[in-house]
């Protein structure tokens, strides 16, 4: 069998896929072919930068 050689994608890129498909101006599919990512993986991001975004925004104690 031949070696198949995956995708690494850096943080930054997901970030932006993730960030466009929370913008909600693009489908999925347009984000994916813009991208060069599979349109199940766009969500995939999506959920999970939605899903950490409250331990990033920590309330501040003053």
């Amino acid at each position: 069998m031949t070696g198949v050689k995956r995708k690494n994608f850096t943080g930054d890129l997901k970030a932006k896929v993730a960030l466009e498909a929370i913008r909600g101006i693009k489908t999925v599919n347009e984000i994916g072919q813009e991208f060069g990512v599979h349109p199940t993986q766009v969500g995939l991001w999506k959920k999970e930068l939605q899903e950490q975004a409250s331990s990033l925004l920590r309330p501040s104690v003053v």
